[in-house]
């Protein structure tokens, strides 16, 4: 065990791993398909969750999109450690940079997945709770 109250020569990262974008798309996939699932009784909701679909779609893509021309034009030595080559667990025992300060790994993969799983799992609730209540009425 180390005597050093602070731990050195920890890699600092600029961009989030390529799971963590992975697990963010996933989550807008399941907001999407529970919006689906649960809510869609036809008439006009249907035409509502598609418009709702396509924008979040397209916010996807668009992000997509500008990852792969970052990653395509950036310069060779932007950023010795790239997220691409290193695992997960060794990203998230690094730290990240945001702005002038630095963030533990892992604190910053939670602080940017957190507010996309509180939707879609409170969207799944919200739904499953209405669709009880539904059939209990009926």
């Amino acid at each position: 065990m180390s005597r050093e109250l602070v731990a050195h020569n920890k890699p600092v990262f600029e961009q989030l791993h390529s799971r963590i974008y992975g697990v963010a798309a996933s989550l807008v996939a399941w907001f999407v398909i529970s919006a689906w699932a649960l809510f869609d009784r036809g008439g006009y909701t249907s035409l509502s969750l598609a418009f709702v679909s396509l924008l979040l779609l397209g916010a996807v893509l668009l992000l997509w999109t500008l990852s792969a021309v970052w990653k395509r034009r950036r310069l060779p030595l932007e950023q010795p450690h790239d997220p691409q080559q290193i695992s997960l667990r060794d990203w998230a025992a690094g730290d990240f940079q945001v702005w002038g300060a630095r963030l533990h790994g892992s604190h910053a993969a939670i602080d940017a997945l957190l507010p996309l799983a509180a939707v879609a799992f409170g969207l799944t609730a919200i739904g499953i709770v209405f669709v009880v209540v539904s059939a209990s009425a009926s």
